[in-house]
């Protein structure tokens, strides 16, 4: 491709990315496609000659794009939203243009600096105090696993990377089971274990992790001659939002001398809003937090930015310094690359300075604003139908919700399943389920960047009619 077919098939590319946006409405949200369907049309081997780009974007068109979820599509109430904003998807194409590796300051000075004023710009914007920096990570679990390595390495005296951990006694983390997953990923990643994983009880409206029973767990823990290392506390948690009680997990670390990691990845865009800090107040004990930009607020997947109150610590855990990666003749730089687990970097913070310039923190606020006005609408609306129940009240956007079988000897749970795959397979709205207290839920959360009131309404039609289409 010489450089005046770039300029066109970029301007193709631009041109298609509008009008996609534009059509997204009038598309079914999930795939109407089977497993094996995108497999076997596509060739099963490698081509040996070139092939025209016509060729190739007609197939794009044709073969990739009929079996796309498409995340952008503005009734899209699943999982939590993966938003990329129009200006975060121009930034990104100047950053994939640029293609640039930035692991240190010196291979691209001004990707480093912008993530340096980027992420204190988010800092000011959620109200956290001056003493926090970050970095922009991948996503949560890269963050997540960041954190779970400096509490190892913190609790053995910054031993484990040197000398392993066998011999080393027990470490022992500490959360609910509302947590998401790449806790455990981190848990087994760092060799910790998932054994040695500690599920506190929760009770409350939002599944709060009970902190007299975390207290005795690390004393039980600390006297059957294991070590006590971490605690993941959780803000606004995948299933339904569960949400720990931050000033009193803080208390509890700090007296027993443990790292505290708050995971709010989604829930944490929402703090942008002053009334909602009082879902994470005390969390500025936090030894790091992490929220991403790239569910709630608009900047394109990945970015994820994790917060530090003392980063020497975090760096000391992962920073590997071989002669060929030193900046020599300068001090006090950061490298970013020392900050995270992978080595190699994207330019991730251009795309946030672009959305935050364009959009203003109160745009984005209103929009958060709005979400969580129509969520819970459409919560109150749904436990005024005689055929239907709220199972877990709304965190922010988010809540869960159950239809009742008209006739007594149908199964709950399969009657949700079936609900939920036939509402996903109708194409106007996309849930997901979940469980809660041991049976089958449904999930409903708003945050998609273009949604309306409109499209929240519409969800309300779609769900009643086809629950009573099945019953």
């Amino acid at each position: 491709m010489n450089n005046d077919d770039f300029r066109q098939w970029s301007r193709r590319a631009a041109d298609w990315g509008a009008d996609y946006r534009n059509t997204l409405r009038g598309r079914p949200v999930r795939p109407r496609v089977k497993p094996g369907d995108i497999l076997g049309s596509i060739e099963a081997s490698p081509p040996e000659a070139a092939e025209p780009m016509d060729a190739i974007f007609a197939d794009f068109e044709q073969k990739i794009v009929p079996g796309m979820t498409h995340w952008q599509h503005p009734r899209f109430f699943a999982y939590f939203p993966a938003n990329a904003a129009p200006v975060s998807v121009v930034a990104e194409y100047l950053v994939s243009a640029m293609a640039a590796q930035c692991m240190l300051w010196q291979t691209s000075p001004a990707a480093t600096e912008l993530e340096t004023r980027t992420v204190d710009w988010m800092r000011q914007a959620l109200g956290l105090p001056d003493g926090f920096s970050g970095v922009i990570q991948d996503s949560a679990s890269s963050a997540t696993l960041a954190a779970v390595l400096t509490m190892r390495e913190r609790a053995l005296n910054w031993q484990g990377n040197k000398k392993g951990l066998a011999g080393q006694p027990r470490l022992r983390i500490y959360s609910s089971d509302q947590v998401h997953t790449s806790i455990d990923r981190a848990i087994w990643v760092s060799g910790i274990g998932e054994d040695n994983l500690v599920r506190i009880p929760v009770a409350g409206r939002f599944r709060t992790m009970d902190t007299a029973a975390l207290e005795a767990a690390i004393v039980a823990d600390r006297q059957a001659g294991m070590l006590p290392a971490g605690i993941v506390a959780c803000v606004g948690g995948t299933s339904t939002g569960g949400t720990d009680d931050i000033t009193g997990v803080a208390a509890v670390a700090e007296r027993h001398g443990l790292y505290l990691h708050v995971d709010a990845a989604w829930a944490g865009s929402a703090m942008i809003c002053p009334e909602y800090r009082h879902f994470w107040a005390g969390v500025e004990k936090a030894d790091s937090i992490v929220f991403n930009p790239h569910k709630w607020l608009g900047a394109q997947f990945d970015c994820s930015i994790q917060f530090l109150r003392d980063p020497e610590s975090h760096v000391k855990t992962l920073a590997i310094k071989p002669d060929y990666l030193k900046t020599h003749g300068h001090d006090g730089i950061i490298n970013y690359s020392e900050w995270s687990v992978p080595l190699g970097r994207r330019f991730r913070a251009l795309k946030l300075w672009f959305l935050l310039r364009a959009h203003g923190l109160e745009n984005l606020r209103n929009m958060i604003r709005n979400h969580v006005a129509w969520s819970e609408s459409l919560a109150a609306r749904l436990a005024m139908e005689p055929d239907f129940e709220i199972v877990s009240e709304p965190m922010l956007s988010l809540f869960s919700f159950r239809h009742l079988a008209a006739s007594s000897g149908v199964d709950p749970d399969e009657h949700n399943l079936r609900l939920v795959n036939a509402i996903n397979d109708d194409g106007r709205i996309y849930l997901t389920q979940t469980r809660v207290d041991g049976r089958v839920a449904i999930r409903f959360q708003a945050g998609q960047f273009e949604t309306t009131a409109a499209d929240v309404d519409a969800a309300f039609d779609v769900v009643t009619e086809i629950a009573r289409g099945l019953a």
